[in-house]
């Protein structure tokens, strides 16, 4: 059988799979979504102050009409559960959802990329990348609020992204999964680093960053959600239109390229999306990390390796997990609260080592 015809085959074959787990998915798809409404509304319901189901559902429209126009709090009193809602509950609740849904398809989009399962934009430095961005900007006075962050954010989150690629294409582990991982721990280290370096001598970036650089989404208004949702949607647009030539690279460069994939291009649109969308995370949540790591995994557990699939439903899985570790961080400690980032890292760390000790790493080398 001729190469052209084997590759053919291949494809079919790969698409007759698709074809099965999409049927799956639908119904995947429908519970999860369901899953983050309900958990959307629990949020709602969660915190120090003790509110009941009714009085949440009937201060939710005032809350969500407070949360979104200043405006709209002039010309009529609103009730203290709608002020909580508003202030409060209602901008972290998007703000994880936004962190989650962004993170969970920058990892799904990474491991794609390079075919490495460990990928992820907290673990390899992107994360640590923006993070380090925004206290730059900061230190410097450059910034004038939280919904700033988003621009230097992704400035820092491509530079990261675009030395992971450049240097593990590099030197005689040039492509394996472990030149990979190193590139990364070794940017996450650095960018760490400065963050702590400007938070510990620079007073104006700890009182600015104390919070948020644990990844919390406590205490942040509603133009954060405005100033991250955008860039997060086109992002995550991008990289699912990104998923059908990541099937196709799946079956190798040589391939996808006879098939009509420019891999070049995909690259560079696959790094400005995983920039895009790790920017949007940061900047709504500080520096969170496993979320990209674990989404993916769940995902393909569920649905196998279609990446038309594992885009879209790892980045509602990562909103999930998002909004449930800033749930839990209200519950465990209550009337205080654990961030976000604190717990996530707590489940996360298992995870990774799970996913080592398995050996799913390509090429072996860990």
């Amino acid at each position: 059988m001729h190469s052209s015809e084997v590759s053919t085959l291949t494809v079919a074959r790969a698409g007759t799979r698709r074809r099965v787990s999409t049927v799956s998915a639908l119904g995947i798809a429908v519970l999860v979504i369901a899953a983050v409404v309900a958990s959307m509304l629990f949020s709602f319901h969660t915190g120090a102050r003790a509110t009941t189901a009714a009085e949440i559902w009937t201060a939710l429209d005032d809350g969500l009409r407070y949360a979104w126009s200043p405006e709209a709090r002039e010309p009529q009193p609103f009730d203290e559960i709608a002020i909580l809602l508003g202030t409060q509950r209602i901008p972290r609740t998007f703000l994880a959802l936004i962190a989650g849904l962004s993170l969970g398809a920058a990892g799904a989009l990474m491991q794609g990329f390079t075919r490495n399962p460990l990928a992820e934009p907290g673990i390899l430095g992107v994360g640590q990348g923006a993070a380090a961005a925004v206290a730059v900007g900061v230190s410097l006075g450059w910034l004038s609020g939280e919904a700033a962050y988003t621009v230097p954010a992704i400035g820092g989150a491509l530079i990261v992204t675009t030395l992971l690629f450049v240097l593990s294409s590099r030197g005689p582990a040039a492509g394996s999964p472990l030149a990979f991982i190193l590139a990364g721990m070794a940017l996450s280290a650095l960018f760490s680093a400065v963050v702590s370096a400007l938070v510990i001598t620079n007073e104006a970036v700890l009182d600015a960053l104390r919070s948020w650089a644990t990844g919390s989404v406590a205490g942040r208004d509603f133009s954060v959600v405005f100033a991250t949702a955008p860039i997060a949607l086109v992002a995550l647009v991008v990289a699912v239109a990104l998923a059908p030539g990541i099937n196709l690279l799946a079956l190798g460069e040589d391939t996808a390229y006879s098939l009509g994939v420019s891999v070049w291009g995909y690259r560079v649109a696959g790094i400005l999306a995983v920039a895009g969308l790790s920017a949007a995370a940061v900047a709504a949540a500080g520096p969170v990390a496993f979320i990209g790591l674990a989404a993916p995994h769940i995902v393909r557990g569920l649905t196998g390796t279609d990446y038309r699939l594992v885009i879209p439903l790892s980045a509602l899985c990562g909103g999930l997990l998002a909004l449930w570790a800033d749930i839990l961080g209200r519950l465990v400690v209550a009337p205080g609260e654990l961030p976000m980032g604190v717990l996530l890292a707590v489940m996360g760390v298992p995870v990774f080592i799970y996913l080592v000790r398995r050996g799913r790493i390509e090429g072996g080398g860990l």
